[in-house]
């Protein structure tokens, strides 16, 4: 990774997946049916500073219980980490030390709200079919 503006040069090559803790393909709150458990999530943005390896980020990472998945990104960030937790008091925890222990020079944080539904649209009930090409 290289950052133009600060002339910093990265590191040691990781491996594209280096971090995913996440067990289930489920959507925060658990399968469908079930009470939802309460998680807080973040996505966090974050620039290193000049003087921090990847590879810094990436031990701090794997021994952070809130980590569940991470990114190299190629952008103005070095990568984009999940941040997952019980309590919003928690989840404040592991953004600081982000910046305290992890090295981040800069951390952008952005609240999950909920997952987005991307299966096909169910047509409404008793409505007339479209036919494409059809005169009006």
């Amino acid at each position: 990774m290289t950052s133009q503006r600060s002339g910093r040069r990265d590191r040691e090559p990781v491996d594209a997946g280096w971090l995913v803790r996440q067990t289930s393909d489920q959507p925060v709150g658990g399968p469908p049916g079930q009470e939802p458990e309460r998680r807080h999530e973040v996505l966090v943005g974050v620039r290193l500073t000049a003087a921090t390896p990847g590879s810094h980020l990436l031990e701090y990472l794997r021994t952070e219980p809130c980590a569940v998945a991470a990114w190299w990104i190629a952008a103005d960030i070095d990568a984009v980490v999940r941040l997952s937790a019980d309590s919003l008091t928690t989840l404040h925890r592991a953004v600081v030390d982000l910046r305290r222990r992890g090295g981040a020079e800069v951390v952008v944080t952005h609240s999950i709200l909920r997952a987005l539904d991307l299966s096909p649209a169910a047509p409404a009930v008793g409505a007339a079919p479209v036919r494409l090409g059809a005169p009006a």
